[in-house]
């Protein structure tokens, strides 16, 4: 089930709004199934700046190598070192503790106008199944 309370990216990565306007990061439920087992995260330094769809890291499953996307602009204020020894997180909890960046953002109101909801990014990977 995609949750509603996110945004999404055609690229497969999920975005959500912070109360104190920043926003955290990560890749889909559909993204982490079509890699499968995820062995290795590599993600951008902290103060590193980001602009929309400009590769900001790479998932590293058994079976390939993915970039990751920045569905927005922003500057990196926040990484999950967590993932660093439990890459797997990202296929167990890839809406909580698989998250990936927190970034904060250079136009909050852009994301809303970007990015797709919930029903849109499933009609979307609906069509390229």
């Amino acid at each position: 089930m995609t949750p509603d309370d996110l945004y999404y990216s055609k690229e497969h990565e999920w975005l959500r709004l912070e109360a104190d306007g920043s926003a955290t990061i990560g890749i889909t439920d559909h993204a982490q199934q079509e890699l499968g087992d995820i062995v290795y995260v590599e993600l951008p330094d902290p103060d590193t700046a980001l602009e929309a769809d400009e590769v900001m890291g790479s998932v590293e499953s058994v079976k390939a190598v993915s970039e990751i996307f920045c569905p927005v602009a922003g500057t990196v204020t926040e990484v999950n070192g967590s993932l660093e020894d439990a890459p797997e997180v990202v296929n167990s909890d890839p809406y909580g503790d698989g998250w990936l960046i927190r970034l904060r953002l250079d136009d909050p109101g852009s994301v809303a106008a970007t990015m797709l909801s919930a029903g849109d990014y499933d009609k979307h990977v609906a069509s390229e199944e």
